[in-house]
């Protein structure tokens, strides 16, 4: 899929999860759209999946371990057809699917239930050894917020990983520098993220969570590495997409209103048939 294909996918993306949250008047907006451009690279072009068959044993694993970002997550879901899109507005009802965080035994594609921060990675390791002992050759992804990387579970599944060598295993961190309380920097800092997962004996790659050739290349060069996991340290800009949302810790959990919902549905129907006029424009110019 070219990269404009993928952009306009993120941005529906980004609409459907804005949607859902305002929608449901509670979620978390910031990490979800922060998020979207990694979702999208993993659905469409990465993983070895079957929407019509989500349970087949042989497909790639994802694992959300920022399980609270599920908005974004479960729109990426519902635009590669796992379900339709209607149950998006479901999101955070009571008797409907799409709960607050991923329940796998409920929602088609989900295949681990997340929430609690740490534990999500800590059971894509356990995937990913799984598919070492029993010789199956699935890969296993999950995304960690970078707030989520003060956990130190997260480092005990790291340093399995590593000691097992499973080179099956991408750990994607979204770096958008914002957690619920401000800065992860001032509040507790990780940094240097990817010295940490160096240390942890991981082929490490930073890239612009948001440029498709960066991820293309970054995951290609993940899957030709041998006997160690992999980090992939995606900097990112959380509320990407929508401009009063991004940068700011606030969005990291409120529901935009009424008035907010349409400026950021403005703005990202302004940023869709840009993509479109840039799409026609590469048409001619190819058949030139």
């Amino acid at each position: 899929m070219k990269n404009i294909e993928l952009k306009l996918k993120a941005n529906n993306i980004r609409k459907e999860t804005v949607k859902a949250i305002h929608n449901a008047k509670s979620g978390h907006p910031g990490g979800s759209l922060s998020a979207a451009d990694i979702y999208t690279y993993l659905y469409f072009e990465e993983m070895k999946i079957d929407p019509a068959n989500p349970a087949d044993m042989g497909r790639d694993r994802f694992v959300l371990s920022k399980g609270h970002t599920a908005p974004g997550y479960y729109a990426t879901l519902a635009e590669r057809g796992y379900f339709p899109k209607e149950e998006l507005q479901g999101l955070r009802k009571l008797g409907r699917k799409l709960q607050g965080h991923p329940v796998m035994n409920k929602i088609p594609g989900v295949d681990m239930s997340s929430g609690s921060l740490g534990q999500g990675v800590s059971a894509a390791v356990g995937m990913a050894l799984s598919a070492k002992i029993y010789g199956d050759d699935y890969r296993v992804y999950t995304l960690l917020g970078d707030g989520e990387i003060q956990e130190g579970q997260v480092w005990e599944a790291a340093m399995l990983a590593a000691q097992n060598k499973l080179d099956n295993l991408v750990v994607i961190v979204d770096n958008n520098n914002l957690q619920i309380d401000g800065e992860i920097s001032e509040v507790n800092s990780p940094y240097p993220i990817d010295e940490k997962f160096k240390a942890f004996r991981f082929h490490v790659i930073t890239i612009d969570g948001h440029d498709f050739d960066e991820i293309r290349t970054a995951f290609k060069e993940a899957r030709e590495i041998k006997d160690r996991p992999t980090a992939i340290i995606a900097k990112t800009i959380k509320g990407k997409g929508v401009s009063f949302m991004e940068d700011l810790a606030k969005w990291h959990g409120t529901p935009p209103n009424d008035e907010q919902l349409a400026l950021a549905l403005e703005e990202l129907e302004a940023a869709r048939k840009k993509l479109l006029r840039q799409q026609e424009e590469s048409k001619g110019a190819d058949n030139e």
